[in-house]
């Protein structure tokens, strides 16, 4: 009898540490992230780290740094590890098949995280922001930079985000929805005739290879005229163009720095927004997009339904993705304070 109350006692104490152990650790989650070349991808992992470990996940948070073999190992590690739900912001959302096809076979879900997965039916569920409308603000932003500052008819120039990502092209469809018909009005004039992602796009998004652009096309097309904007779809890229503008005397004198539009509120871009360079981006409160995708993988490990707004948008060529999406809001030099600073994002010190 003693020994049977023995037994009794180490099976409680064993159930009593398993208890423990589910608490301290509610499942285990992998966070696929691209680089960390860009602060926001920094922001983003943090943000989803620090929200994931508040909710009692564990988690495996890696960095790709641009290289699409690295990322691949990376996934295929953590489901090798035994995560119970993959989080990934790919490098390139076409080359990820055979990782999310291995990651199913082992009973994982996925998330794909603000860049959709393509070509793929093991994408479970996707969380961004409305990528068509950033497209939108950006355009209604340049030419309204353009209206106020210039006469028309506007010379500009398209830039475009990396081709390999899938929101390239909602960014830059969204932006030509406000930029086309005034382009075929005559009122806006693209003087390289450069246009079309397969043309304007920006390999992974680097920023000296869009300088590097704009150093070519002002050579070409504005030796005898100036330019009078750019639409760029992100502030990285945005950076780059304004230096290569500064390069040639915009900014000063009896040259005003041309509209150049971004995206992502970085800080070198706020500053330069209050420095009356970058005319505006737009920001992406990566706090909230992990908060909804904590929601989704804590409603999926839990054996309920993430929340989701749209059914309809995001086909990734195999299927219609079920996604989140959240609000971009405008930036400039008007409501830079408000946003940014008011929503805690960034603090009055690292602004100025």
């Amino acid at each position: 009898m003693k020994q049977f109350k023995k037994i009794l006692a180490t099976a409680a104490i064993g159930a009593a540490f398993l208890t423990a152990n589910v608490a301290v650790a509610a499942g285990y989650v992998g966070i696929a992230m691209p680089t960390k070349s860009s602060a926001r991808w920094i922001s983003d992992g943090n943000s989803m780290v620090e929200q994931f470990n508040t909710a009692g996940y564990k988690t495996d948070l890696q960095y790709a740094e641009d290289d699409i073999p690295n990322q691949l190992a990376q996934i295929e590690n953590m489901i090798v590890k035994g995560v119970d739900v993959l989080v990934i912001a790919a490098i390139d959302g076409t080359t990820l098949s055979n990782a999310l096809e291995n990651a199913h076979a082992a009973g994982i879900q996925v998330v794909a995280y603000d860049r959709l997965i393509r070509d793929s039916a093991y994408v479970d569920y996707y969380a961004t922001f409305d990528n068509f409308k950033v497209g939108v603000q950006q355009g209604t932003s340049l030419i309204d930079g353009l209206r106020a500052r210039y006469k028309a008819p506007f010379n500009i120039e398209l830039f475009g985000g990396s081709p390999d990502d899938n929101n390239a092209y909602f960014f830059y469809n969204g932006a030509m929805s406000v930029l086309q018909p005034l382009i075929n009005s005559g009122e806006v004039k693209v003087v390289s005739g450069q246009e079309g992602m397969g043309t304007v796009g920006t390999l992974r998004w680097d920023g000296s290879v869009a300088q590097a652009r704009m150093d070519n096309l002002l050579s070409a097309h504005y030796t005898d005229g100036r330019i009078n904007g750019a639409l760029s779809p992100y502030d990285g890229l945005s950076i780059g163009i304004l230096s290569s503008l500064k390069g040639v005397g915009y900014g000063s004198g009896d040259m005003p720095m041309p509209i150049v539009t971004g995206q992502d509120a970085e800080l070198p871009s706020v500053k330069s927004i209050l420095a009356g360079e970058q005319y505006s981006t737009v920001f992406k409160d990566t706090r909230e997009l992990a908060r909804v995708t904590v929601g989704m993988v804590d409603a999926l490990l839990k054996g309920g339904k993430p929340e989701i707004n749209d059914t309809k948008t995001y086909d990734n060529g195999v299927k219609i993705v079920p996604s989140y999406l959240l609000e971009p809001v405008l930036v400039d030099q008007s409501n830079w304070e408000s946003v940014v600073i008011g929503s805690g994002y960034y603090s009055m010190d690292q602004v100025k």
